[in-house]
């Protein structure tokens, strides 16, 4: 399923790619040479720019859905896990680090002679 969404998402960026290119230019990019303002209007929108819509939100959509089909086929599990490498095999000993990941108080550092 998710080979599928993945065809369907880089067919849809390539075709958006197209549309986009195949526009025709305002004119009035970054806010040059146009009279905008409140006396400027809105040209009618073209087929041509509700295609790139539908393509647009069509994207988004399997943006979305790849995020969410990623997300279900990895939770609970990790890299190391996908590896199948158990490091005590190798010798390794990996160190307890107990209930909490915070770094020790200032109470549990060592306490140091006054002149030093």
């Amino acid at each position: 399923m998710e080979n599928v969404v993945l065809i369907i998402h880089l067919i849809l960026a390539l075709s958006l790619i197209g549309t986009v290119l195949l526009q025709r230019s305002e004119g009035g990019g970054l806010g040059m040479g146009g009279g905008g303002g409140a006396t400027g209007s809105r040209p009618a929108p073209t087929a041509m720019s509700k295609f790139t819509w539908a393509l647009a939100v069509a994207f988004i959509c399997t943006s979305i859905s790849l995020t969410l089909i990623s997300a279900s086929n990895t939770a609970g599990s990790s890299v190391a896990d996908r590896l199948g490498i158990d490091p005590t095999v190798e010798g390794v000993e990996v160190p307890d680090l107990g209930d909490s990941l915070l770094p020790p108080s200032s109470a549990d550092a060592p306490l140091l002679p006054a002149g030093d």
